[in-house]
């Protein structure tokens, strides 16, 4: 994935292997400000470019675009994506970046507008090319002792875990989560593909005679992204003379893709969070996003907060063809937190069936709309409109 602004970071050189494409993600939370400080619930919208642009020019990115709602604001970057709800910013980087290194201004920005943090997540999977990684990010152990800095204080303190098969080593989830009191309802997935299927991955490249696109439009309509969640209103970005991103808003939902589609390193990832689990189907999704990539392996990591009922076995309703989970943990977190985690392997040739890819595409074999098409959607979590509950368990 060749970014417009690798150059210019002469500090954090992209590997001369390759490309990293697996990201770095950071999530923080906070409490509202007083009301009086704070009359129309701005928080963190209330930012200037300047502003944030400051913290990520400490991440070692920089940002190529943007699309907004009366919900949040989203920016593609040269390296992934930024969200900016009023009490919530999510910072996703790949390459070479330093996101952790943007925490003490993230903190102090937010401390300008009497923002208590309430909770941090930081995730992140295995390295493609972790030697290529610059402090403070050349081992999850050193992650940790920076992120304890900043958030080991909260009552739950600090707490970090490896999750995966020990005898599978480049299958590693890194979550690291602090809370000082439980969250509202909120459900995120996270999907890390590898091994990208040559003519999927050929889309994403600016160069006709391969099958790529002219335009980022055009390889989100080609590879069927915009049809994983047809609600989201997508801002989509190439790069030159490959890569891709896009950001997807509907309400306080928010999905976002970012694509390395060169062969010895691909690399695709999904995101989507706030949504409503019920107005969604898992596996639908899941195929969805299978079917524009069909990669060798791929891992999908969901995190549960507010009550683990209904999206704890939403979560676990995938059944995808030609695929092996190799994989599944449970693993809880503080503040009534679930992470739930699995991995795939491709045991045939090409990702899905025939008739599998027909009913992605809203068909049934038979020449019928199926139900997911059908079904009116309903994106946004109602009750997801500042990231915080107070004196309330979730």
């Amino acid at each position: 994935m060749a970014m417009p602004s690798a150059d210019s970071w002469g500090s954090s050189p992209t590997s001369p292997i390759g490309f990293e494409g697996y990201e770095k993600r950071l999530e923080i939370t906070f409490s509202d400000a007083p009301v009086f400080v704070d009359p129309c619930g701005c928080g963190l919208r209330a930012l200037t470019r300047e502003q944030i642009d400051s913290f990520l020019d400490l991440a070692r990115c920089t940002i190529v675009s943007q699309l907004s709602n009366k919900e949040f604001d989203s920016y593609v970057l040269s390296e992934s994506s930024l969200f900016v709800y009023p009490h919530k910013v999510v910072l996703k980087t790949c390459g070479t970046t330093k996101l952790l290194l943007s925490i003490p201004r993230i903190l102090e920005l937010a401390a300008e507008l009497s923002l208590p943090v309430l909770s941090v997540k930081y995730s992140r999977g295995m390295f493609i090319f972790p030697g290529a990684q610059p402090s403070p990010h050349r081992s999850f152990s050193e992650e940790v002792s920076v992120l304890n800095s900043f958030f080991g204080g909260l009552k739950s303190g600090g707490n970090a875990y490896v999750i995966g098969d020990a005898f599978k080593p480049r299958k590693k989830w890194h979550v690291y989560y602090a809370t000082e009191e439980p969250e509202q309802p909120m459900v995120t997935l996270e999907m890390c593909m590898t091994g990208l299927d040559v003519k999927k991955a050929a889309v994403f490249f600016k160069n006709s005679a391969i099958g790529g696109c002219s335009s980022a439009k055009e390889m989100t309509k080609l590879s069927g992204i915009s049809d994983i969640i047809p609600e989201m209103e997508i801002c989509d970005f190439e790069f030159d003379p490959c890569g891709y991103s896009m950001n997807g808003i509907c309400g306080p939902a928010a999905s976002t893709i970012h694509v390395t589609p060169e062969e010895c390193f691909s690399y695709a990832s999904y995101e989507a969070m706030n949504f409503n689990p019920s107005c969604l189907v898992y596996s639908d999704v899941i195929r969805r996003v299978l079917a524009g990539f069909c990669p060798s392996d791929f891992s999908v990591a969901v995190t549960i907060f507010g009550g683990h009922g209904f999206a704890k076995s939403w979560a676990k309703g995938a059944d995808v063809a030609s695929y092996m989970c190799d994989d599944f943990v449970e693993q809880e977190l503080p503040g009534g937190g679930l992470l739930m985690y699995q991995s795939f392997t491709a045991v045939a040739p090409g990702c899905m069936s025939p008739r599998s890819t027909m009913e992605i595409d809203g068909w049934s074999s038979d020449g019928t709309e199926t139900a997911e098409k059908s079904d009116e959607m309903c994106i946004g979590w109602d009750v997801q409109k500042k990231g915080v509950m107070k004196d309330a368990d979730a």
